[in-house]
């Protein structure tokens, strides 16, 4: 039996022998395009190619592509595990044609390498073809039918139509598409086999029958008005799912079955001490994990962290679902996802050496990311569970959607959990409110997503537009083409040049902003862009002569401050590394002229004086004025040969810009200082924690640094002259801290001992009325939060008390309403009813639970008529009983 690393070779190997190139896998976390996330087809690295934005290096490509669909149309989470076929990361096989190869040799080679090198029988073989569209006016695809009708040898019901929602791609509401050709494989046994014939159930969702291959011919272009025309060349775009494939090679009923995940399985039985294959909550809680673990730990070996933010939110989503089926169908109160990455790794590693090589921050950003879920479930179950007590003492039983989603949403705790601890109580979720909640949510993510593109408006046909940059700040240029886009309500207008020296916002660093002007008109540029690998310049407005030559300008002095902050990320990287150790290396960056933020791998806090021994290196680099050595299209294995560093979850090309100073050499795309010197300072603003393993460093460079200093120092001459002392500020600030400490804590005892007496002058004034003791009155200059202390302490001496006090504190009054537990259960009182019938008395507002609410208000003298309304409707109430 073949395993999956063979399997993957052997399609390699067969493409490599027809002359295409063997591409490695782009990262799975999508930097460049704003309308992905994560890569979700093996397309998605070449859609610049399809776009026309930039021409191919290689006629023909082939590769295995990780892939992640979580989100928009491609959202297969909800799937996983409960079925045996889905997956959230899976690879793609693919093999490409930018105007090569067309129809004929793609289902040729398909046919050839599933029946030939695989040896699959071609009688379990199916292909489909696009059955055509009037609306679109596109006819049947006669071509691919004719082939695959010679591949079948006449056998004609394994050729079928398809609609055009499975056999017409597209990759977007506008821009290149096509017919495409499904390969179906009947996986059944010989039985059932004889009983339905496989035709019948291709496209039908029988998990045996599915899908393995898709083979699409990209020849039109859909333009926003819904029209499609005809490409100037013809593309060929293949993607087929590995893990399928291994399914069918090794002879297996299930994905889960195959090699890629029985070492993962194995592992997460024997740490859980559930087997896996003896029960069905057991089965799909393990595929979950088994699943979600690869998908974190290749984001995270791309360089995307969990987090609240878009990407990592996501990733955050997925690790905690995985936490959550370990905790409520496998039992797990404690980390383990962590302990299955060697099975990972074991598998994969081979092929995806960054899983190798980020083992130890991958493993530790997955512990922590459970040891913090687990809390959050913990809080989750308290939370749940004093609003499951407050409606049992309210009588009630249905548990309010508006407190599940917050849950939900607020703390990722799970509805189905809330959903179970509900029906543990003999109560029930308003799922139609929950379900409200929920679909506001989304469409509040729809809108915030929305954006609107219209066709480009060509003016100068140009192959791509030529970068200059580097060397100029200003440009004789010619606009390419335009088009208006509307995002979030706002409309912007992006135009494209034959040649600019706007840098393009790319690898952390912030675009460039300028104008452009001609004729008398100048158009403010406000920020450059990338989308995938087309240089958007963005303004307001198309110019009013766009066809004439404009001269381009870009802020020379925004540009010289982001350049002065990208050169010191560069020696700050190099210093991190020579004082806390090689295991440094860059996670995350952001470059603007105001600022640099630098995230690095490092498990512990930077101590004070290893910051300022970095940023000592720093200033030493800055004032040696070092030129740097800036070395152009440079072939990547000699400039990693040079020393340059290469950061995980980048793609580079096969020729790369190697940027070195001194001692510091970086494979760099980015703007930089001609000589160190021109940084002028450079200070450190902030350390701290970004996510386990990662921590970040925030400094400022050239006159903000030195803007920095003095507002510091402004401060430190504010603070000794408050002191009125001419010595150490530090100790005079340590001296009044500890006299503070001591004076609190005697202030704190008073009040204890204030509260004690109140207490006990509240506890002789009660009256008993209906079975229950009233404690009433207003003090003298007591604190919001001593009242409550004091109503608490009550509460929990006598079940039966009701207790309504109040008190003026630094010109407000408070006013405090509790009951005991006796006397909530055994009245129809309630706190909050009773502290916002007499809230207005003193002016103000409150709330709080049905056993104790608060008020606060501007009317202190208001406190006494308060207290005596709200003893009075006590007793009208209980007069009753």
């Amino acid at each position: 039996m073949m395993k999956a690393n063979e399997i993957r070779e052997e399609f390699l190997s067969f493409f490599r022998s027809r002359d295409h190139k063997i591409v490695p896998s782009a990262p799975m976390v999508i930097k460049n395009d704003p309308t992905l996330m994560f890569t979700n087809a093996g397309m998605n690295q070449f859609k610049d190619i399809f776009l026309g934005n930039q021409p191919p290096k290689f006629k023909r490509i082939a590769d295995s592509q990780k892939c992640l669909r979580v989100s928009g149309k491609h959202n297969d989470l909800e799937e996983v595990g409960l079925d045996t076929y889905h997956h959230t990361m899976f690879e793609m096989l693919g093999n490409w044609s930018f105007g090569d190869y067309f129809k004929k040799e793609a289902i040729e080679w398909a046919w050839e390498f599933l029946t030939g090198r695989l040896g699959i029988p071609q009688e379990r073989i199916y292909a489909t073809v696009f059955e055509g569209d009037a609306e679109d006016d596109v006819p049947r695809d006669e071509e691919s039918a004719a082939h695959w009708r010679r591949c079948f040898a006449g056998a004609d019901d394994h050729v079928l139509d398809g609609t055009k929602k499975d056999n017409f791609w597209e990759m977007g509401e506008t821009g290149p598409c096509g017919p495409c050709s499904e390969i179906h494989v009947d996986i059944r046994d010989n039985e059932e086999r004889a009983s339905v014939p496989g035709h019948t159930l291709v496209n039908k969702g029988h998990p045996q029958v599915i899908e393995i291959w898709n083979l699409v011919f990209i020849q039109y272009n859909r333009r926003a008005g819904g029209e499609l025309e005809f490409l100037p060349e013809k593309h060929v775009d293949t993607g087929m799912g590995f893990e399928r494939l291994c399914m069918v090679i090794q002879n297996k009923k299930s994905n889960y079955d195959t090699d890629i995940f029985q070492p993962i399985l194995a592992a997460s039985a024997d740490v859980t001490g559930k087997p896996y294959g003896s029960r069905q909550e057991w089965d799909i809680a393990h595929r979950v994990i088994a699943d979600h673990l690869r998908t974190v730990a290749f984001s995270v070996a791309d360089g995307q962290l969990p987090s609240n933010n878009r990407a990592g939110y996501v990733i955050r989503r997925i690790l905690r679902r995985a936490v959550r089926y370990g905790y409520t169908s496998l039992g797990t109160g404690e980390p383990f996802i962590y302990k299955l990455l060697p099975s990972l790794i074991e598998s994969m590693g081979d092929h995806y050496p960054e899983l190798k090589a980020q083992q130890e921050i991958i493993s530790r950003v997955i512990f922590e990311e459970e040891q913090s879920f687990l809390r959050t479930l913990g809080k989750g179950l308290k939370m749940i569970e004093r609003k499951v007590e407050t409606l049992r003492k309210e009588r009630k039983d249905l548990f309010s959607g508006v407190d599940a989603f917050e849950l939900f949403d607020t703390y990722g705790f799970p509805v189905d959990l809330t959903q179970l601890i509900l029906r543990e109580n003999n109560m029930t979720l308003d799922e139609e409110e929950f379900g409200r909640e929920l679909e506001a949510q989304k469409e509040r993510s729809r809108d915030d997503a929305a954006v609107t593109a219209g066709d480009w408006v060509m003016i100068n046909e140009v192959e791509s537009t030529v970068f200059t940059g580097y060397e100029h700040l200003e440009e004789n240029i010619r606009i390419a083409r335009y088009r208006t886009v509307t995002a979030r309500g706002r409309k912007e207008v992006q135009l494209v040049f034959d040649r600019t020296p706007f840098y393009a916002e790319s690898g952390g660093q912030a675009g460039d902003r300028g104008h452009i002007a001609a004729g008398g008109e100048k158009i403010i540029i406000s920020d450059t862009i990338k989308e995938n690998n087309l240089i958007l310049h963005i303004t307001d407005r198309v110019p009013a002569e766009p066809s004439a030559v404009f001269a381009a300008v870009v802020d020379r002095g925004a540009r010289q401050d982001t350049a002065n902050n990208h050169t010191a990320t560069h020696l700050m990287h190099h210093a991190l590394r020579k004082i806390l150790g090689k295991h440094v290396e860059q996670k995350g960056s952001l470059v603007t002229p105001e600022r640099l933020r630098f995230d690095f791998s490092h498990f512990s806090q930077v101590t004070r004086e290893e910051l300022a021994a970095v940023e000592r290196q720093v200033n030493e680099m800055i004032m040696e004025n070092i030129i740097p050595e800036i070395h152009d299209d440079t072939p990547v294995d000699e400039a990693l040969a040079m020393g340059a560093i290469a950061l995980f979850g980048e793609k580079y090309g096969e020729r790369v810009r190697v940027v070195s100073f001194g001692d510091s050499v970086e494979l760099c795309g980015g703007t930089h200082v001609e000589s160190t010197s021109r940084i002028g300072l450079f200070k450190i603003i902030s350390e701290g924690a970004v996510a386990a393993g990662v921590r970040r460093i925030e400094a400022v460079t050239g006159r903000r640094a030195l803007e920095y200093i003095d507002e510091k120092l402004q401060i430190l001459d504010e603070i000794t002259s408050m002191l009125k002392s001419t010595g150490n500020p530090t100790a005079n600030i340590s001296r009044l801290m500890s006299e503070n400490t001591s004076l609190k804590n005697s202030i704190g005892k008073m009040q204890t001992a204030a509260a004690a007496a109140a207490r006990r002058e509240l506890t002789g004034g009660a009256v008993t009325a209906g079975g229950c003791r009233i404690y009433s009155g207003v003090l003298d200059n007591t604190t919001a939060d001593t009242l409550k202390n004091i109503t608490h302490q009550i509460r929990q001496s006598d079940n039966n008390s009701i207790i309504i006090i109040g008190s003026e504190s630094d010109g407000k009054a408070s006013l405090v309403a509790g009951l005991g537990d006796e006397a909530l259960t055994a009245t129809q009182l309630n706190a909050v009813e009773i502290i916002k019938a007499v809230a207005s008395e003193i002016s103000g507002g409150g709330g709080g639970q049905p056993f104790l609410a608060t008020a606060g208000g501007k009317r202190p003298e208001g406190l006494a008529g308060a207290v005596e309304k709200a003893v009075g409707m006590v007793k009208n109430s209980l007069s009753g009983r």
